[in-house]
């Protein structure tokens, strides 16, 4: 099972709007062979000095694939180029970590 871990940043004030353009490409994804788990998360407000926040203009997606293939089928995916043509001007930064159980 490969796991992914990705960072992203909207320019200021925007991330709702990636939001929604995120979570209308979901529904393609998770019918995506391999795909296990595709979803993203933001920062829980308030839980203390144990938490690092990621901030109001960021969100992560948790995913997880079932094979190094999937994946790379997953990013060439024609939803996958129209999302990321439809949100190029509202990304700031993406920081992606494709990661293996230790």
């Amino acid at each position: 099972m490969i796991h992914v871990v990705a960072v992203i940043t909207a320019r200021p004030g925007q991330r709702e709007a990636l939001l929604a353009l995120f979570r209308a490409n979901i529904p393609a994804v998770l019918a995506e062979e391999g795909c296990i788990e595709y979803g993203p998360v933001i920062d829980l407000p308030d839980f203390g000095p144990v938490q690092t926040p990621i901030g109001p203009d960021s969100f992560m997606v948790i995913e997880k694939w079932s094979s190094p293939e999937t994946l790379r089928a997953h990013g060439a995916a024609p939803h996958m180029r129209a999302y990321a043509e439809a949100s190029r001007e509202l990304v700031a930064a993406r920081a992606v970590h494709v990661l293996t159980a230790a």
